[in-house]
């Protein structure tokens, strides 16, 4: 026998029917799960893994997996947490339809013991449908005579949700003619139905647009809407109507034949055959049948043959219209049959003006015409008239006969010219008119002055312009014609800062633009106040006049200019002093500059542009004081220079420098001691020392001295004779501060005086200037030593010269 064929399958296969075989046998568990419909994927719905009394992570150990029969997996098992999780969104009306209850059985078999575990899990439904009616429109037909208490069924509504989810009710949107009746059937299904309230008429509504709304009970509530179009159908309740009961119409004998007379209208508000009208004559006769003609679907009468007014002056017509069934309705056409006015008035001019000046007074006769009209009654009487709004007027004179005349004066500059349309009509039925144009130009008389658009003008020009740059243009208008508004423009004569205003600035006569004739320098003139006249070329002329201002501008045209220190003319240095003992703070000078210009290019800022010590002294941004910036120190040089920088704000901005010299010292013993230790400058420009700088120095301190001497007398002989009688040491006690002189009081006029001068720095000069003390009675005081003109001191002056006036000085101080 042959060998069955190999099976790699046949294994597996044994192996699941075994296991099959041995489902049978073990008891299955059941386990009830509830989820709401639409959830998410991966959603929670159970704790699988605590249901069957296992942990998390023995899910995958023991083999745990839903057994699946082929269907979509609509949930999945969360081995990490150990739950049971939607596999995807769920539909419940997809599953289930409209089922009460929706359940997904599911298995779950645990391999290593080959147990298996039932699932259900109920599918809760949630509002997520809208009631729909499948169809937006329903149109339904009614007819207009139906009875009150008909009903008409509307379409029903379907929603795919359950319970209170699903459809609940319908709405009817208000409306007097119908009302909503909801029926219930065995199947709990809701029938809404259309009641006819009351009667219904199609010609006066012929569709009723309502709405029907269903909506459900879910939260939200859910609700869907139709439009239901009733449409009425008409039956044959009216009869035709004229818009007239009689229609009236006059016509005049020569009309022509073919002419529409006028067409009688009469309307059905029944539809279709039962309201379509077509017309007739009743009772027709012979003559009006010859005469008029009826159009019987349109109602017009038109004129079948010729009128004649001396034959008949009237006709009666009956008209009669019907409907399709044959419903009537009769009206009256009543013709009047008029008089022709078949001629209109001729006008004849006899006399006319063309021209007339606008200073004419009024009642200034333009024309004389004659009117004449060929019919006669009131067809030939005839009447004048010019439109209303013109300053003239008719008078009728002689017969027919009319003059054209002014009635109130003119205005060239309003109106230049007039055409005078004259009507001549006639009183005819219909009237007839002819038109005569008469042309009037005004003539132009010089009575307006120019004028300018403004009262003043204002101008601004940049200082340092060109000579004969354009500053401004006036414009003036006259508003009349030809030489009369010829405008020509000239200055007012004046004068400013002693010279003629002409010399500033010039206008052209014939543009009216103003040009500079000097570049203005804002420093010198800032503004110039103008009177420009202009004048026209009438005869007499006239003249207008206006002011212009003309604004100089500044510009950034000057740098700063330092006041103080000022810089001696005669090559000498001055010298400002700054104790050793000053403290951080101290004001040891101030640099004071000015700028000629105005506003922000006159805004000045200081700054420390260079120092032989950078960090001892600092300048103030805005107020040019020099203080020092610390403690001086014993090392501190005592000679300091420093470069002091003055800028403006201008664009661009200028500046200017100035070097101070200041000397580190106490005292001016100690500024001549100090200084004439100091060795000579480097600088060949320093060491330029001439004859006389010596004699000046030598000549001053000799007089100082004697004046020093001389007054230390004069206080000691006043004193000595005011106290000659008292012996007491008690008595010197009682002698006034401000009597007593002596040695200290010359220490304190020293020591006061070397506080309160000042020196420059790089001064090249050859004089000494003391500052001038104010004597009361004591020596002096220390109030009374103001700053006044800096001391300058040649440097090598003052090393050469230094020990003898130290030395000088010595014997008059006691140590």
């Amino acid at each position: 026998m042959a060998s069955p064929p190999f099976c790699p399958n046949c294994s597996r296969l044994i192996w699941i029917c075994v296991l099959l075989g041995a489902l049978w046998k073990i008891r299955a568990e059941q386990i009830r799960y509830s989820v709401p419909e639409e959830l998410e994927k991966g959603s929670f719905v159970g704790n699988i893994a605590k249901d069957l009394g296992l942990e998390p992570q023995e899910l995958a150990k023991r083999g745990v997996r839903i057994v699946s029969r082929g269907r979509t997996q609509l949930f999945a098992l969360n081995p990490r947490s150990g739950s049971l999780v939607t596999a995807g969104r769920i539909d419940r009306e997809e599953l289930c339809d409209r089922s009460p209850k929706c359940v997904v059985n599911l298995e779950i078999l645990l391999e290593d013991k080959v147990k298996i575990f039932g699932v259900e899990v109920e599918i809760i439904d949630v509002n997520d449908n809208a009631p729909d009616f499948g169809a937006e429109q329903r149109e339904i037909k009614v007819a207009e005579n139906e009875n009150p208490g008909t009903r008409f069924p509307l379409p029903e509504a379907f929603d795919p949700d359950i319970g209170i989810n699903s459809l609940q009710g319908y709405q009817l949107s208000s409306n007097v003619h119908f009302s909503l009746d909801v029926q219930s059937g065995t199947d709990e299904i809701k029938y809404p139905e259309l009641v006819l309230e009351h009667a219904l008429d199609r010609e006066e509504e012929a569709v009723h647009h309502l709405i029907l709304t269903a909506f459900d009970g879910g939260d939200p509530v859910y609700s869907g809407t139709a439009r239901i179009l009733v449409r009425l159908v008409d039956t044959n309740d009216n009869a035709p109507v004229f818009t007239q009961p009689e229609y009236h119409i006059s016509v005049r004998e020569n009309v022509t034949v073919g002419s529409r007379l006028l067409t009688v209208k009469a309307t059905d508000p029944d539809e279709g055959a039962n309201g379509e009208v077509t017309y007739s004559f009743r009772k027709v006769r012979d003559k009006i049948s010859q005469l008029f003609q009826l159009n019987s679907l349109t109602g017009d009468i038109t004129i079948l043959g010729g009128l004649d007014y001396e034959d008949s002056g009237f006709y009666d017509i009956d008209v009669e219209a019907h409907d399709g069934p044959g419903l009537r309705a009769r009206s009256k056409v009543l013709v009047t049959i008029l008089d022709v006015n078949d001629n209109a008035p001729e006008v004849t001019v006899t006399s006319l003006t063309s021209s007339i000046q606008e200073t004419s007074s009024p009642g200034t006769v333009i024309a004389l015409f004659n009117v004449h009209d060929s019919d006669s009654g009131e067809n030939g009487l005839v009447t004048c008239s010019i439109l209303d709004n013109l300053p003239f007027t008719l008078e009728k004179t002689y017969g027919n006969y009319y003059r054209l005349l002014t009635h109130r004066a003119l205005d060239r500059e309003e109106v230049s010219e007039y055409n005078i349309t004259v009507t001549a009509t006639d009183h005819g039925t219909p009237p007839l008119s002819t038109e005569t144009f008469i042309s009037l130009n005004v003539a132009d008389v010089n009575d307006n002055p120019p004028a300018f658009p403004h009262a003043s003008y204002m101008a601004y020009i940049p200082e340092n312009n060109p000579r004969g740059a354009s500053i401004f243009s006036v414009t003036a208008h006259d508003p009349d014609s030809n030489q009369n508004s010829r405008v020509t423009y000239s200055l007012a004569e004046d004068t400013l800062q002693g010279s003629p205003l002409s010399t500033y600035v010039s206008i052209n006569k014939d543009t009216g633009v103003l040009y500079a004739l000097q570049s203005f320098d804002y420093e010198h003139v800032r503004d110039l106040q103008l009177l420009v006249t202009a004048s026209d070329s009438g005869d007499p002329p006239l003249s207008t006049n206006v002011s212009v201002s003309i604004f100089v501008l500044d510009q950034n045209d000057n740098s700063p200019e330092i006041l103080y220190p000022t810089l001696p003319t005669d090559g000498s240095m001055g010298v400002e002093l700054a104790p050793r003992s000053a403290e951080p703070g101290y004001l040891v000078t101030k640099v004071v500059a000015v700028d000629r210009d105005s506003g922000q290019n006159a805004w000045l800022s200081y700054r420390l542009l260079k120092a032989s010590d950078p960090g001892l002294f600092a300048v103030g941004l805005h107020t040019g004081e020099v203080r020092t910036a610390r403690a001086l120190l014993d090392r501190d040089a005592l000679k300091q220079s420093l470069v002091v920088a003055v800028q403006d704000h201008g664009q661009p901005p200028l500046s200017a420098t100035v070097t101070l010299t200041v000397a580190v010292a106490d005292s001016i013993p100690d500024i001549l001691t100090d200084l004439g230790s100091l060795k000579p400058s480097v600088d060949p420009d320093d060491s330029g020392l001439t004859l006389y700088l010596v004699v000046a120095v030598a000549a001053v301190s000799c007089v100082f001295l004697a004046f020093v001497i001389v007054l230390l007398a004069l206080r000691l002989r006043r004193w000595h004779m005011s106290h000659l009688l008292q012996a007491s040491g008690s008595g010197l006690a009682g002698v006034p501060a401000s009597q007593f002189v002596g040695v200290d009081g010359v220490r304190a006029f020293l020591q006061t005086y070397s506080h309160e001068v000042s020196l420059t720095a790089d001064s090249r000069g050859s004089h000494v200037i003391f500052p001038q003390p104010n004597y009361a009675d004591t020596l002096i005081s220390q109030e009374s030593c103001g700053k006044s003109e800096p001391l300058l001191i040649s440097q090598d002056l003052l090393k050469t010269k230094g020990e003898y006036s130290l030395n000088q000085v010595s014997q008059i101080l006691p140590h």
